[in-house]
């Protein structure tokens, strides 16, 4: 591990922008699909074996077909939720909001214009380490 540390920096271009490999137009549609819990657009935006876990928990998930499946069966739990970009370890990364309050850290991973991996971190207290606040004040939405 000493070694590899030592060595990241050498390895990593540091004048290559972070969102070089990222677009935009993605994490937008990404975005707009989770806040409306739109299962098919959200399924529609990840690879075909794309991976999907939320920590603490061991639900882990291969592929759009199982994805789609548990979203479509869950009842819409995350419908007016709302996400706020940031990033996390250099990946695009969310904080998500349910009534106002964080609730979860939300990480993708991209490759190849699409979503490979949708990592939720179920504990809200990781919202300040993106910059963001842990509370809007008020719920986001009045419709819930």
């Amino acid at each position: 591990m000493q070694r590899a540390r030592a060595r990241l920096p050498e390895d990593a271009p540091e004048d290559a922008p972070e969102d070089a490999a990222v677009d935009g137009r993605l994490l937008d549609r990404y975005v707009a699909a989770f806040e409306r819990y739109d299962v098919a657009a959200l399924v529609s935006l990840l690879h075909e074996d794309a991976t999907m876990s939320m920590p603490p928990f061991a639900w882990w998930l291969r592929g759009r077909e199982a994805v789609r499946a548990v979203l479509s069966a869950a009842g819409a739990p995350c419908a007016n939720d709302r996400l706020l970009p940031a990033r996390a370890n250099g990946a695009p990364a969310f904080a998500q909001y349910r009534d106002g309050e964080a609730f979860a850290l939300v990480v993708l991973e991209i490759g190849g214009g699409v979503v490979t991996g949708v990592t939720t971190f179920l504990d809200p207290r990781l919202v300040p380490s993106l910059g963001l606040p842990m509370s809007f004040g008020q719920p986001l939405r009045t419709d819930r």
